[in-house]
């Protein structure tokens, strides 16, 4: 059994001392390369895109930002390059999980047959065996996918902002686990996924109708997909402090899980960070004043706000929990712009159970020994 008096020691290093992401070392790490993506699809003269060493997304040729009307007056086709781009920054962004941050994929349902359609998230190696700290990322509700807090805000912020990479290595170093959770891979469009790399703008393929959308069995929607890795993994995981980090409609849907699972997450879940969060406690809660009462106490919100950074701003709902500024008044920046804030939030709460336990947890001494060797 650990020593409640290491663990806390553990978690006294304060969030400015965790490790700052270069973004140019994950650029540059294992051969990674945005462009080889790009050049193995059927457009890499319409997307001559690649990130440079500041994870901007740059034109090879001008070294300007992404231009959306690449042809004139073609909505459709522009479109249909953008989607394109979409694409295949998302697997860039999975094979930076994978190759970069040492994540793995792990897909689910654990059941599945070879041949059914299939989601997946990303954890690293040791996140469900170790009892150290466990830090789960919900992103907002989109087209993007795991890794991502905004697809738009990768192409035109950079991958510094876009992605949940800085939050994952923060987490990695400073906590010792991570579970990236992908609520929004919930279908799979059997006309689609042939095309994907294309520029072709077929007319059967355009519309919804024409379109063979398949659910995938246990992920059909964000909240399914998170009750279920909830089920699955982080429950049965040896990890007795879980912190959840929620954008947008993932706030709407942990609390969803909170309903759902209510014992179980308010015994292992210590502290939820939310980020301009979608959810309704007075709807979501049904007048369930002790699940009301642990919202206020282990979670707070940060919201796009013109004040500083984690100047509190109120709530016009008194059951809700604290709100905080995030220190930007643009909604695509929110997430990056309070990491430091919200791991010094998850520090001090987590600090502030540990304190708890140790409290509560027996002192030996030399006499109890005795007496315990007396019973033997």
């Amino acid at each position: 059994m650990e020593n409640p008096k290491t663990e806390l020691n553990e978690i006294t290093r304060s969030p400015s001392q965790c490790p700052k992401v270069n973004m140019d070392q994950l650029q540059m790490e294992q051969e990674l390369s945005f462009r080889k993506l790009v050049e193995s699809s059927e457009c890499p003269e319409q997307l001559k895109y690649d990130f440079n060493k500041n994870g901007e997304l740059k034109h090879l040729d001008t070294n300007e930002p992404f231009v959306f009307n690449y042809y004139k007056n073609a909505l459709e086709r522009n479109h249909k390059r953008y989607q394109v781009l979409g694409h295949l920054i998302t697997q860039y962004v999975y094979e930076l999980l994978e190759r970069v941050c040492k994540l793995q994929k792990v897909h689910i349902p654990t059941d599945a047959t070879e041949d059914e359609p299939r989601s997946f998230f990303f954890i690293n190696e040791k996140a469900l065996t170790s009892s150290s700290s466990l830090i789960v990322l919900l992103q907002d509700h989109g087209v993007f996918r795991a890794g991502q807090w905004g697809l738009k805000t990768i192409i035109h912020e950079g991958l510094d902002h876009g992605t949940q990479i800085p939050f994952i290595k923060t987490a990695l170093q400073c906590y010792g686990g991570v579970i990236v959770l992908n609520p929004n891979d919930n279908f799979i469009d059997l006309k689609m996924e042939d095309e994907w790399l294309s520029l072709s703008t077929k007319e059967e393929s355009s519309t919804v109708n024409s379109s063979w959308w398949i659910p995938k069995r246990c992920s059909s929607s964000p909240e399914e997909h998170t009750i279920y890795i909830w089920d699955n993994f982080i429950s049965k995981s040896a990890a007795k402090n879980v912190a959840f980090i929620a954008h947008g409609y993932g706030g709407l849907v942990f609390i969803n899980l909170l309903m759902q699972r209510t014992w179980e997450v308010m015994n292992k879940v210590y502290s939820v960070a939310l980020i301009d969060s979608m959810h309704h406690t007075l709807h979501q809660a049904k007048n369930n004043p002790q699940v009301q009462e642990w919202i206020q106490k282990h979670c707070r919100e940060w919201v796009t706000n013109s004040k500083p950074l984690d100047r509190p701003t109120g709530s016009l709902v008194k059951v809700d929990c604290p709100t905080v500024s995030a220190g930007t008044e643009k909604y695509r920046l929110a997430p990056s712009s309070t990491l430091q804030a919200i791991f010094k939030y998850l520090k001090s709460t987590l600090k502030a159970r540990k304190t708890v336990a140790l409290s509560r947890s027996p002192i030996v001494t030399r006499s109890s020994k005795n007496k315990k060797r007396g019973n033997t």
